[in-house]
């Protein structure tokens, strides 16, 4: 029987994914407070994944005590650099990587992709940020954090496009995709679906999140319909699937 290739949104950039019998998460970010910012719930998933990809060091992407909530048996793909960091949280295989690398895991190939972020530190440790490109019997383009590049049309034709499509808040700065600029990716990409992410989960504290049908999410869907009718834009509900 064929496996179901299946990924869940669990807020900000944090997905999780089924592929090929390999289960992964983006990014882990999955407690209800992260420095001044607040999220109402965090969906529950099966956190004993077989590998975990994270993209840079900053405070809402690499969060230690997000990774020491997963099993130590996976295998942490890293930007080259932050290793020892990484490994605080005990894992037993950290694999550091640079932009064109590719390791493969189980059946998946894992491409490292450019990313056109601000490189990031934590204390001592400094690192570029990158994105990645899974591969199996589907493919899927995870952005990480970053800004529009021209080599992003290398990566055309993809099944699934996560991209991040404001702050967290409505306005985003250089170093990242807004609307207009998330749009003008799945112009270069031309994914067959697209699920924006990087919006409306945290909030500074009293404030709501930005839900409702007044976000950068569903100005997304609206102008991407607009300029790429050819892919199908899956706005998800925080725990939210999609089968690809």
């Amino acid at each position: 029987m064929q496996e179901e290739r299946r990924l869940t949104w669990l807020g900000h950039s944090t997905v999780a994914i089924e592929l090929d019998g390999l289960h992964l998460v983006t990014d882990p970010l999955l407690t209800r407070r992260v420095a001044h910012l607040w999220r109402s719930s965090v969906p529950e998933f099966d956190r004993t994944v077989d590998l975990v990809l994270l993209s840079h060091l900053h405070w809402d992407h690499f969060h230690l005590p997000s990774l020491r909530r997963l099993a130590v048996g996976a295998t942490v793909i890293v930007p080259r650099g932050s290793e020892r960091l990484v490994s605080r949280a005990g894992f037993a295989s950290v694999v550091g990587v640079s932009s064109g690398d590719t390791v493969r895991v189980g059946e998946v190939e894992v491409t490292v992709t450019h990313a056109d972020h601000a490189a990031s530190r934590r204390g001592r440790t400094r690192s570029e940020a990158v994105g990645y490109v899974l591969r199996g019997s589907r493919s899927l383009y995870f952005a990480g954090d970053t800004d529009l590049f021209d080599e992003m049309r290398d990566l055309h034709g993809l099944d699934v496009a996560l991209l991040p499509v404001a702050g967290w808040g409505r306005t985003a700065g250089a170093g990242h995709l807004d609307v207009t600029k998330a749009v003008g990716a799945l112009e270069l990409l031309a994914p067959r679906y697209a699920v924006p992410i990087h919006w409306g989960t945290f909030a500074p504290f009293g404030l709501d999140t930005l839900s409702g049908p007044a976000t950068a999410a569903e100005d997304f869907r609206v102008e991407a319909a607009r300029r790429t009718p050819d892919v199908e834009v899956h706005v998800l509900r925080l725990g939210g699937s999609l089968v690809f």
